[in-house]
């Protein structure tokens, strides 16, 4: 049974229909539209392919690792806060700027199959205008140690290069940069970081508590070493110590605080050591347990600026044995008074200082979070806070 509700219905969808066709019915009785006229399309200019040169150097650009993991170092203008360039730099490699600026060199292990292979041992020579690499100079088979302050050094004239390594034992590979071919190889066990020493040829400091000395002649070099001056296994000095060439000396720092230079040569003269905390005003650091003061500390924790003598060291709150954490404070210690001027507490932890070395420095910082400050050596004021600009080791353009 179809009732009169469903009947009414039924007529309703029945006009409804009707309506539809005799819609369409008129629609395909009306002729096409004429097509849209196509849109005039600009002439496309061929690319041309072309290489970025860099700018005369300046020496308040930091050239900044990207860190442990990362591949290459970035060029920061401290100026500017922008980058300008970006050096190839893997894990087992060190990096060294030409003191006249000519080149960019980097000593490097790799692998024919990136974490294995043939290893490959040399030094890439980059030129430092267009950063394209010029040459490769192979080194003897040795395993380079990676991402340290003073792996790689070059001497003041530019003309030689000194490469740590390690496989088996400690040696230096002393490399003719003006000929691109090695020298010699000098063993040198039970010591590491390295000095340029002008006319003699590069120093050393050893485990035994020593600063070796290595007189390097046109075949063979000999080794001599100074009096112990420290106890690595009670109060080790940093490996990254600061080398002012004008001098021709270094500044040393003890774990506990101590403060050393020594005047380099064929035989070195070691400074008396001094407290930076007494030179604050602050208890002396010592190495007993559990007793909490005020520590440098950091992968590199100092830096000197030569023309003031202004001495930069990251510090942080801990005990003995912290010298690997991130600097909360830095302090400024005039080397001449041997006080303390100036302590400035920083927003994040850093592990990682340089300053330029002009009339104007800028300080140059990064930690392990990726990001490079920038910060006026007058005021201490941060001039550019740059996100993943770099975690590791720093080093800036020197200043003839």
């Amino acid at each position: 049974m179809i009732s009169a509700t469903t009947m009414a219905g039924i007529g309703r969808l029945a006009g409804t229909v009707a309506i539809s066709l005799l819609a369409l019915a008129a629609a395909q009785a009306q002729p096409a539209a004429a097509p849209a006229p196509a849109a005039t399309m600009a002439p496309v200019e061929p690319e041309e392919p072309f290489t970025h040169k860099l700018p005369e150097w300046s020496p308040h650009w930091g050239f900044v690792r990207g860190g442990w993991e990362s591949g290459g170092t970035r060029i920061w203008n401290g100026d500017t806060g922008k980058m300008v360039g970006l050096v190839s730099t893997g894990r087992w490699s060190d990096l060294a700027l030409d003191p006249k600026r000519r080149f960019i060199y980097v000593s490097e292990s790799i692998w024919t199959k990136v974490n294995r292979g043939t290893r490959q041992d040399m030094i890439s020579v980059y030129d430092s205008v267009n950063m394209a690499l010029v040459t490769e100079i192979p080194l003897p088979g040795r395993l380079i140690i990676g991402t340290m302050k003073n792996n790689f050094v070059i001497s003041d004239d530019g003309k030689t290069g000194f490469v740590y390594d390690f496989s088996p034992a400690s040696s230096v590979i002393v490399v003719d940069l003006e000929k691109r071919k090695v020298g010699q190889v000098v063993e040198l066990p039970g010591c590491a970081s390295l000095v340029p020493v002008t006319g003699i040829g590069f120093s050393a400091l050893c485990s035994d508590g020593t600063i070796a000395t290595v007189t390097v002649g046109p075949k063979t070099s000999t080794v001599s070493h100074s009096q112990p001056f420290f106890k690595a296994a009670e109060d080790g000095v940093f490996d990254f110590f600061t080398y002012d060439r004008t001098k021709g000396e270094i500044v040393t720092l003890t774990y506990t605080g101590l403060i050393r230079t020594v005047k380099l040569g064929a035989a070195p003269t070691i400074g008396d050591a001094w407290s930076i905390q007494a030179a604050a005003g602050v208890r002396p650091g010592d190495t007993r347990p559990l007793d909490i003061n005020w520590f440098p500390g950091g992968r590199a924790a100092t830096t000197l600026h030569r023309a003031t003598g202004m001495l930069y060291v990251l510090m942080h709150r801990g005990e003995y044995w912290t010298q690997k954490a991130d600097g909360e404070e830095i302090w400024v210690v005039n080397m001449a008074t041997r006080k303390v001027v100036k302590r400035v507490p920083l927003k994040k932890p850093i592990g990682n200082i340089e300053v330029t070395q002009d009339a104007k420095p800028l300080i140059f910082l990064s930690g392990d979070e990726g990001v490079v400050q920038v910060m006026d050596a007058a005021t201490y004021e941060i001039k550019h806070d740059i996100e993943r600009g770099g975690g590791g080791m720093i080093v800036v353009p020197d200043v003839d």
